[in-house]
């Protein structure tokens, strides 16, 4: 958990891409609002998303030609995206001096660190609460000169405090331009003895602030809860082994389905529960106090939420699907070359049985679907000693290796729908991508459907 902290040189940052720049911390904002943190549990279980994003700026007093350093943004309780995208909006657009556009590198003092990094403003986000992390991201066109004395004993104290500190050069020349190149040398020998303190330049672009924001929001983001799985194959790989354990780390932060099977009183329409979301073991209507037959429940209804109820038509049924439980087993049915999967195109085989009902089976091959899991060994305590855990790392990284030479992946199937965490009662199907970095991406690959038809209308579709 990190809470960060962006400190904006808006002397130093054009009109053009000042504007860039708002872009990117509002959709940093959006992202973390819509975020999940509990991996694939309840959405109504999470905690609210914690306040972890501040924004301070430097700019010239126009009165008094002074710099002042001002907080913008200040992070307190839980996160309200209205309030920071007001801030955002809000910040001063016309605080750029034309006359720094043609300096490189401006004196230390101009980035109040020591301000930033006080008790007045850094180090009194987050309250009392020790697993909070902190880093400042320093943004700026200009580099900052030689640190001087206090600058540098403001940054090793803040390496005491476990605070980072990242500092964003967004290049307004190549940085090839010889002066340039000179200072930005100069001033990474500067920090080099700091091991808190990092540096970046960019050219600014669309590309360049995607990735800014995607390693922002990965700072943002709790520890990942990686889900336990297993990769069973039909025949031993390696001796007596016919298993990989492994993690699979979300590459987003999934919203889980929350639409929940429930019963409801016919009379009244009220949820069956004790009034604190649990449900009770007699059928007893929550207004009346009446104890309910079976003729009066409507059983097949939807909770959305913790207070909507929707009353399905008396056709629809629905299977309450339980969350899945680690390790989940995923079987691995077959290679397949991966020069013969689409993102885009997909192929139908369709299967029809004629009996007393009409069945249709429709399977759908050669498609891939799906946002990726990144699979990675697992290092976990179901690995009983050191041994296993590396004999475990050492397949997973044969066998990526041999299938990335290959070009090929492996088709699996599981239980578990990737996409709600749920257990499902068919067959899943997805594929491991290898890569040649010793890691893989899980995907759906083959989407299953059944559809059940009968005389007179469409009797139930399950997925």
């Amino acid at each position: 958990m990190v809470m960060l902290c962006f400190l904006l040189d808006l002397r130093t940052l054009s009109p053009p891409l000042l504007r860039d720049l708002k872009q990117s911390l509002l959709q940093l904002a959006n992202f973390y609002a819509i975020s999940c943190s509990g991996g694939h549990k309840s959405i109504s279980k999470l905690k609210p998303l914690r306040d972890r994003i501040g924004i301070c700026y430097v700019i010239r007093n126009r009165v008094s030609c002074s710099l002042e350093m001002k907080v913008a943004y200040r992070p307190s309780g839980n996160f309200s995206l209205r309030d920071f995208h007001h801030a955002v909006n809000n910040l001063p657009t016309d605080a750029f001096l034309p006359e720094l556009n043609n300096n490189i590198t401006i004196p230390c003092s101009d980035a109040h660190l020591e301000t930033v990094l006080s008790d007045k403003v850094l180090y009194s986000w987050g309250g009392d609460n020790e697993d909070v992390g902190r880093k400042v991201i320093v943004v700026s066109s200009c580099l900052l000169e030689n640190l001087d004395t206090v600058a540098k004993k403001t940054l090793t104290d803040a390496a005491d405090k476990c605070v980072s500190v990242d500092f964003v050069l967004l290049e307004q020349v190549p940085s090839g331009v010889g002066s340039l190149s000179e200072s930005i040398n100069n001033f990474v020998k500067n920090i080099c003895d700091l091991e808190n303190c990092s540096f970046r330049n960019h050219l600014p672009d669309a590309k360049v602030f995607c990735i800014l924001v995607k390693e922002w929001l990965n700072d943002l983001r709790d520890e990942a809860e990686e889900l336990q799985v297993r990769l069973k194959f039909k025949k031993n790989i390696l001796g007596s082994l016919n298993q990989i354990c492994c993690n699979l780390i979300p590459s987003f932060n999934p919203i889980i389905d929350e639409f929940e099977p429930c019963k409801v009183c016919r009379c009244h329409g009220s949820l069956l529960d004790d009034g604190h979301g649990n449900k009770t073991t007699k059928s007893i209507c929550p207004v009346t106090g009446n104890e309910l037959g079976t003729l009066d429940l409507v059983a097949n209804s939807l909770k959305v939420g913790n207070q909507t109820v929707l009353l399905m038509p008396s056709f629809h049924c629905y299977t309450k699907l339980q969350h899945v439980t680690a390790p989940v087993d995923f079987s691995i049915v077959e290679r397949t070359n991966l020069g013969s999967l689409s993102e885009g195109k997909c192929y139908f085989h369709l299967l029809l049985l004629s009996t007393l009902f009409f069945t249709c089976w429709i399977f759908v091959t050669g498609l891939i679907l799906g946002t990726p899991f990144v699979v990675v060994p697992s290092t976990s305590n179901e690995l009983d000693d050191t041994d296993q855990t590396e004999l475990n790392y050492q397949v997973f990284q044969g066998l990526c290796n041999a299938l990335h030479s290959l070009d090929q992946g492996l088709v699996c199937s599981s239980r578990c729908n990737t996409e709600t965490m749920r257990e499902t009662p068919f067959q899943c199907y997805y594929i491991l991508l290898p890569s040649n970095n010793g890691v893989m991406l899980l995907r759906v690959s083959y989407v299953f459907l059944y559809w059940r038809f009968e005389i007179g209308g469409l009797d139930n579709i399950s997925r």
